[in-house]
């Protein structure tokens, strides 16, 4: 079994097709929100991706399939004033789990990371989802906290 990691190519049709149609699985799994994505989203997702500088996709493959992907977005930590790699999408194909490509993928990411001299990885979690939890702790994640007195951080959002 042969495992590839590479950095999707926006400008590559083959590329965009898969980061959308991986992308959309993954929003139907119920770890992801258990609806596909909008006519829009599928429509515009690539090209707007292709305008970020700061965006990153990385793509998988098992034996030639497409497997999975990562979207990331570097930000910044203005605790440490480098650069921060934010993992915003991480997903493996149902028919490929279990095979070692969520990790090859952290992996691709911290290299991408290290190389942009960034100071951190970060990401988020559902509190239910044990498989994904289990898998960034292998890598060397855990929850966020500055002192453990204060308590974990929480991710909120506010929808516009």
């Amino acid at each position: 079994m042969e495992i590839e990691v590479f950095r999707a190519d926006y400008g590559n049709r083959e590329h965009a097709e898969q980061i959308v149609e991986l992308l959309d699985h993954y929003a139907r799994d119920p770890m992801g929100g258990a609806a596909p994505l909008s006519d829009y989203a599928r429509g515009h997702l690539v090209a707007q991706l292709a305008q970020r500088p700061d965006a990153l996709t990385l793509l998988a493959r098992v034996d030639g399939q497409y497997a999975g992907l990562a979207n990331c977005f570097t930000g910044f930590s203005t605790f440490a004033a480098r650069p921060l790699m934010n993992i915003h999408d991480i997903a493996v194909l149902p028919a490929f789990r279990g095979l070692g490509v969520s990790q090859r993928l952290l992996a691709a990411v911290e290299a991408q990371a290290r190389a942009r001299q960034c100071c951190k990885i970060t990401l988020e979690v559902l509190e239910g989802n044990a498989v994904a939890q289990a898998s960034y702790r292998k890598f060397g994640f855990a929850g966020y906290e500055l002192q453990p007195e204060a308590g974990r951080a929480l991710f909120w959002q506010k929808k516009l």
